[in-house]
């Protein structure tokens, strides 16, 4: 097989979530153990670090890489989903895992995979491990897909455990309160290993107290030690100062990711790096953290982040897609100057539409689309769905063309925003 018959055996042999939703979610670990046991266990060849949450996993662990890198640590990257290329899920030093290498893996592993029936996460999962154990990555950041627990990436014993925060997802899967759900993301604490949460959250924070405690887990909350103050967006960079103890640690730190809810991630990410200079051989200077943090998207190649796409009229793009990835999206679009609002907007069947559709500003032009894929929610339901609450507009045949017709409509001092789901960007960019 070349490349593209190889991706077409991938994503057509074996269930993938993006595609078909909670029915690919295999919910135990045995096949990624399986998989792992054929390669000779990579996984434990190098060092790494498991970032798990509902919200920010992807920005911070794209961070933390980005610093690694700029330390001089050869480091390897694993995240999902990808959004233009499949490649994107597996990078070293932010280079894509090649083609050939991709083809030779699937080639090697053929006969195993079609007697194990995985899903398409559960091999690319062995196939990230087995690249970074091939090249010999100083060190990987792991990003979890989804949940924790039962999660395939959470056969990895790291060196540290990061959980951003808890928020509404997957309900379906991991539970209907923030409370269960946070005992699914509490499954990648390990015994004895360090372990930073992001947010400290009411519900949440005594579900991860008990488990590390149970473990022997040494715990600590970002945002209970560093608190980010004066916030000013120039030069495409969000700037900010950092706190610890009313005394400054790192001053006028710059970010590419602009996005002002980036704060929270970027106390995750230096607690983090923190930890590991305190209780690891990772180590990293305040030149390194600087750089990491201010060139995340040229080191790591990270894309959807608040991302402005053009000017004249102000294209942006955003991947949050839940409830309180929302609220973070509709905080950022009040910070910013327009004359009139135009909302790319699509969704995805499985999510909590209403408390979604009811945060969104009403005083703004829709144009509703279905991302391609079958989990996407058809447009003239959603456009349905949103009239309830006020959001008025029309539905288009496919996001390319909700584009197009939102750009042509606009004034070149209006915000287009485009967003409600990951896939609805990807087609965006």
């Amino acid at each position: 097989m070349n490349y593209q018959q190889t991706l077409d055996f991938l994503y057509s042999k074996l269930p993938m979530f993006t595609r078909v939703g909670a029915s690919a979610f295999k919910k135990d670990l045995t096949n990624t153990i399986i998989l792992c046991e054929a390669l000779g266990n990579p996984q434990d060849k190098f060092k790494s670090i498991h970032v798990a949450g509902t919200n920010g996993k992807g920005s911070t662990s794209h961070m933390l890489a980005s610093v690694l890198q700029a330390q001089g640590y050869k480091t390897g990257l694993y995240t999902s989903p990808h959004l233009k290329d499949f490649r994107e899920r597996i990078r070293i030093n932010g280079k894509m895992m090649s083609k050939t290498e991709v083809v030779s893996f699937v080639k090697d592993q053929q006969k195993l995979i079609e007697k194990t029936e995985p899903s398409f996460f559960e091999v690319t999962v062995a196939m990230a491990f087995d690249h970074f154990a091939k090249h010999q990555v100083d060190v990987a950041v792991i990003e979890v897909g989804l949940g924790g627990r039962l999660d395939s990436t959470n056969i990895i014993t790291p060196q540290i455990s990061v959980i951003t925060n808890i928020s509404l997802d997957h309900m379906n899967m991991l539970g209907n309160t923030l409370t269960e759900i946070a005992r699914e993301k509490a499954g990648i604490i390990k015994k004895n290993i360090p372990v930073v949460i992001g947010e400290t959250q009411e519900e949440s924070a005594p579900v991860f107290i008990s488990k590390a405690k149970e473990l022997g887990a040494p715990i600590v909350f970002a945002d209970a030690v560093l608190t980010a103050q004066h916030f000013k967006i120039r030069n495409n960079k969000l700037s900010l100062s950092v706190y610890q103890n009313s005394e400054i640690k790192y001053k006028d730190l710059q970010s590419d990711l602009t996005g002002v809810y980036q704060h929270k991630n970027i106390l995750t990410v230096l607690e983090t790096l923190a930890v590991l200079n305190e209780k690891t051989g990772i180590k990293t200077d305040q030149e390194a953290i600087h750089k990491g943090i201010s060139q995340v998207k040229k080191q790591t190649g990270l894309q959807g982040r608040w991302q402005t796409l053009s000017k004249n009229p102000l294209v942006i793009c955003d991947t949050g897609h839940n409830e309180a990835g929302i609220a973070e999206v509709i905080k950022n679009i009040a910070q910013t100057h327009y004359q009139n609002l135009h909302i790319v907007f699509g969704m995805v069947k499985d999510k909590d539409i209403s408390k979604v559709l009811s945060l969104m500003p009403k005083n703004a032009t829709y144009y509703f689309c279905k991302p391609d894929l079958e989990r996407g929610l058809a447009a003239d339901e959603l456009k349905a769905q949103a009239a309830v609450f006020n959001l008025n507009g029309n539905s288009y045949a496919s996001v390319a063309q909700a584009k197009e017709k939102a750009i042509q409509s606009a004034n070149p001092k209006d915000l287009v925003f485009i967003g409600g789901s990951t896939f609805v960007v990807a087609e965006a960019i």
